[in-house]
């Protein structure tokens, strides 16, 4: 379907490419826009978005092909906007490279997202078919900075590179290789079921919808059921399923609680095994041997190599997978699979070679399947998914996230503090990621040993300048105490340091200890923390300075030293009692907080 006016308009066909849809009575098709640079109408390389085009209109998608000079561009974005507020695209796919929006700066709201439709990211790769094959990495530092990282800044959801560049034809005029883009069928097949997978997501109505929880379980054993890092999964799942059943999905006889829902759980099969346990859900031998045949040979070989045939399988019996799920109403809730039997939980889980075996396949056969879940969530950091064996981004349809999961839409509940990991579930498993709070902070405060040493370090302040045998005595109490508890050298004190030395580091070290933020119990998703955990959360994130710390991005203690006149005495110090404050010019220097008070 050509679109270029280089090109020329074809017969029943308007230019742009656009096609009347025959469509049953009464249903709307899904409108999916592909925003494209107008360089690329220009010189007449559309090829890629023809067949990105072709693709969507196969499935019974209205795609709705728009270039634009820029995104950033205020008469391509008024042409943009003008055109979404009339046809309101149900998706976006995105060709254009960069970002609107700057990294570090607030978020600037693009054209793109105006009907709150997801915009999936497609890649035109500037790389040769050849080189992206042979590549683990997938992408060249120059796509993954232009196409996937500054996109991702404005919130675009990676899909896959649905072009690359080859020498099309040899031109003797100019007496080189012409360069072009030329689609491969299957990132192009994918990419567009992406898009028709999100659209039916939209279009289908809360009530109907299929939706499936996933609960990561690492180590491997039944102690550590529903583990997230920093998030009380149990607990959250259940605020989950009370907010859907809220909003009208399909949710019925939920758990009281996180540990009635985990109790559940275990009465059925986990990653500790299914003797005697409560078979819930189960997969045909012969429709998990359909699933398997329609994945790339490669992976089947690969699969019955490391792990023999499916009926080797420790979850096969009588002729089915037992399968680790527990309906609520018509919302499936299941214990993500370990990623093999027998080995090292902790040295396979990121394991970038190891396959996984047949129960792990049967399980999300079943989802995309027998259930037909029209997305998945897997709840807090993290699933074994995104480490599945294949290409760091840009996959492959060989590579084992793709071929498991397939074009479903994904979302993942994912701890704040961590992009890092949770970059690895956008880019290969092409999840949107819901940014979750940290557990509660809290100070560490002192106890046992070092409480007592913080009084003796107090009545040592509090005698200096008035008896100096006292000093002298609780001087030589604290230094041998600390000696005693191995303190010494955690607080930095070398042998044969002066008294007064090292009186000032354990100074320093006790009042950094005492002031270290540590976890106060975990965080439950969708719920705030109350009372004095939301206190002292908000007192630990004002603690530390934003950006680069200067006027109210500074920190509590700068701002409240700033307003008691200290400035920059306090520069380089804890915030700590003032009587540890270290001592100016003889005298101890002026408090500004009373004794033993922080902030």
């Amino acid at each position: 379907m050509p679109i270029s006016p280089l090109v020329g308009e074809m017969s029943g066909r308007t230019e742009g490419g656009a096609r009347v849809m025959v469509a049953e009575e009464g249903f709307e098709p899904p409108t999916v826009a592909v925003s494209f640079y107008r360089a690329l109408v220009q010189s007449g390389e559309t090829g890629p978005i023809e067949a990105l085009i072709e693709a969507l209109m196969t499935l019974g998608l209205r795609p709705l092909p728009v270039f634009a000079y820029s995104l950033k561009d205020p008469v391509s974005t008024g042409i943009l906007e003008s055109v979404f507020s009339t046809l309101k695209p149900d998706v976006v796919i995105n060709t254009t490279g960069f970002a609107v929006s700057a990294p570090g700066a607030d978020r600037q709201p693009t054209v793109l997202e105006a009907n709150e439709a997801i915009v999936l990211q497609a890649i035109l790769s500037a790389s040769s078919r050849e080189a992206w094959a042979a590549s683990s990495q997938g992408l060249s530092a120059r796509d993954l900075g232009m196409n996937v990282a500054l996109p991702e800044v404005d919130g675009r959801l990676l899909a896959r590179a649905i072009s690359f560049k080859t020498a099309a034809r040899y031109d003797a005029l100019v007496e080189t290789n012409i360069v072009a883009s030329q689609a491969d069928a299957g990132r192009v097949r994918y990419t567009a079921e992406l898009a028709a997978n999100w659209a039916r997501l939209r279009k289908t109505s809360a009530g109907d919808r299929r939706i499936a929880l996933v609960m990561a379980n690492y180590p491997n054993r039944d102690g550590r059921l529903g583990n997230g890092v920093g998030l009380d999964t149990p607990a959250g799942t259940i605020e989950v399923l009370k907010a859907m059943r809220a909003a009208g999905y399909p949710v019925a006889e939920i758990p009281a609680d996180g540990d009635a829902l985990i109790r559940h759980l275990m009465e059925g099969p986990t990653n500790s095994g299914s003797d005697g346990k409560i078979i819930r859900e189960t997969l045909s031998l012969s429709r998990y041997n359909s699933f398997l045949e329609s994945l790339p040979i490669k992976i089947q070989d690969e699969v019955r190599a490391r792990w023999g045939s499916p009926q080797d399988d420790p979850y096969f019996r009588e002729r089915v997978f037992a399968l680790p799920f527990a309906r609520f109403g018509e919302v499936l809730v299941g214990i993500q699979p370990a990623r093999g039997y027998n080995i090292d939980p902790k040295e396979s889980y990121h394991s970038p070679d190891l396959v996984p075996p047949h129960g792990y396949l049967a399980f999300y056969a079943f989802l995309r399947g027998e259930f037909g879940a029209h997305a998945i969530i897997h709840m807090g950091k993290h699933g074994n998914l995104e480490w599945l064996p294949g290409k760091a981004l840009a996959l492959s349809e060989s590579c084992y996230p793709e071929a498991i999961l397939g074009p479903l839409p994904h979302l993942y509940p994912f701890i704040v503090n961590d992009p890092g990991e949770g970059t690895q579930a956008k880019r290969r498993a092409s999840a949107v990621i819901i940014d979750h709070l940290t557990p509660p902070l809290t100070r560490a405060e002192s106890y046992g040993p070092l409480k007592d040493l913080e009084a003796l370090v107090d009545e040592y302040y509090e005698a200096s300048g008035g008896d100096p045998r006292r000093i002298r005595l609780l001087s030589r109490q604290i230094l041998d105490l600390v000696t005693d508890i191995g303190l010494d050298r955690d607080a930095g004190i070398a042998k044969g340091e002066s008294e007064g030395e090292a009186l000032k580091k354990l100074d320093a070290y006790l009042c950094d200890l005492k002031e270290m933020q540590i976890r106060d119990g975990l965080h439950v998703f969708g719920v705030s923390p109350e009372g004095r955990l939301l206190t002292d959360l908000t007192v630990a994130l004002a603690r530390v300075p934003r950006g680069l710390g200067e006027g109210g991005d500074a920190s509590l203690q700068r701002a409240i030293a700033a307003d008691a006149g200290l400035g920059g005495g306090m520069r380089g110090y804890p915030l700590c009692p003032a009587e540890h404050l270290p001592h100016k010019g003889g005298d101890r220097q002026v408090a500004w907080a009373s004794r033993k008070r922080t902030v």
